[in-house]
């Protein structure tokens, strides 16, 4: 009864802290690196408010070289996500301190977006570094030599005096309005006091049919002559108000200024056989302008009457009812 019992253990296994194998989870096999290696922190690999794919995608950039492109559509190419979940993760990263985008103008007028990554964010940050143009690898650059003791302390030198700055180059913003001058209003051949009496009474009454095209005197003083020359080149009252007030913006902020454009850029060209009409030289007579008696359409004749084609329609009625008491005749047996 005195024997030992070497099969049962003198106590229970306790927990060793750090044990290979531990009871449950996972258990760690580590090598050492000794080369192409990156170093990550618990604070980005236990992070609590990244998602996986923003602490998976903040490891990837960590381990790039410096100059490696991380735009969204490269890494879309590399990886399976798409673009949408891999610009969520960056804006996930940039929003606790891991990333940092800003553009920049370069100095040929390029604009690039700068992307810098911060293994520690929680660190003090360091200002961003510049961008530099890329060049082929050169000899290592030399340390500095330490500078030499000074044996005696001399006398603080004097406090600089402050220079005025060079005055910077201001940057003036390309015009964006029109530079090209706007062509003159046009002008009839002769502005008669009949053809300016019309052209007036026409702008005056615009707004009967537009109420925002209120002018004033002046407005209508200097934009008579252009219009005169519409009535010169035979074009109806009419079609003068339709092509000045249809299709008006809304709103309406310088209805002169608008009129002024539509006068110059729609004006018809004159009609064929008007340059008969048209003075040879300065002295010469001009026909003048006259208003049909049935119509009031403009029209230039020595004398007042009907215009072309009020001549033209009579004509025809007169030659209706000719035909038709010819046809109520007796015939001849």
């Amino acid at each position: 009864m005195d024997t030992p019992q070497v099969t049962a253990p003198p106590r229970a296994p306790s927990f060793v802290p750090g044990d290979a194998t531990p009871a449950s989870g996972v258990i760690h096999i580590n090598f050492r690196h000794a080369a192409g290696f990156t170093v990550i922190g618990n604070h980005l690999a236990q992070h609590r408010g990244l998602s996986l794919a923003a602490i998976g995608l903040a490891a990837h950039i960590q381990s790039l070289p410096a100059g490696a492109r991380i735009g969204i559509k490269h890494l879309a190419e590399r990886f399976p996500e798409g673009e949408t979940r891999i610009a969520a993760a960056l804006r996930e990263l940039e929003a606790h301190g891991y990333l940092h985008r800003s553009r920049v103008r370069l100095a040929d007028g390029r604009i690039v977006t700068r992307t810098v990554s911060y293994n520690r964010p929680d660190a003090v940050a360091h200002p961003a570094p510049a961008l530099r143009p890329r060049t082929s690898p050169s000899k290592p650059a030399q340390l500095p030599t330490p500078p030499q003791p000074r044996v005696a302390a001399p006398e603080p030198p004097p406090a600089p005096t402050p220079q005025p700055s060079a005055p910077q180059p201001v940057l003036v913003p390309a015009p964006t309005a029109r530079t090209t001058p706007s062509p003159p209003l046009p002008r009839p051949q002769e502005l008669t006091p009949e053809l300016q009496r019309v052209a007036t009474v026409l702008l005056a009454d615009l707004r009967r049919r537009a109420p925002q095209l209120v002018l004033s005197e002046n407005d209508i003083r200097a934009l008579t002559p252009g219009v005169a020359t519409w009535l010169e080149r035979d074009a109806h009252p009419d079609t003068v108000r339709h092509a000045l007030t249809n299709d008006l913006p809304v709103p309406l902020k310088h209805p002169a200024k608008l009129l002024r454009h539509r006068i110059t850029t729609l004006l018809p060209p004159p009609l064929p056989g008007a340059e008969d009409l048209a003075p040879a030289c300065p002295g010469a007579v001009v026909v003048p302008l006259q208003n049909c008696d049935r119509c009031d359409r403009a029209f230039r004749s020595r004398h007042p009457g009907h215009c072309r084609d009020c001549r033209t329609d009579q004509r025809r009625v007169e030659v209706s009812a000719s035909s038709a008491e010819e046809s109520q005749w007796p015939m001849a047996c």
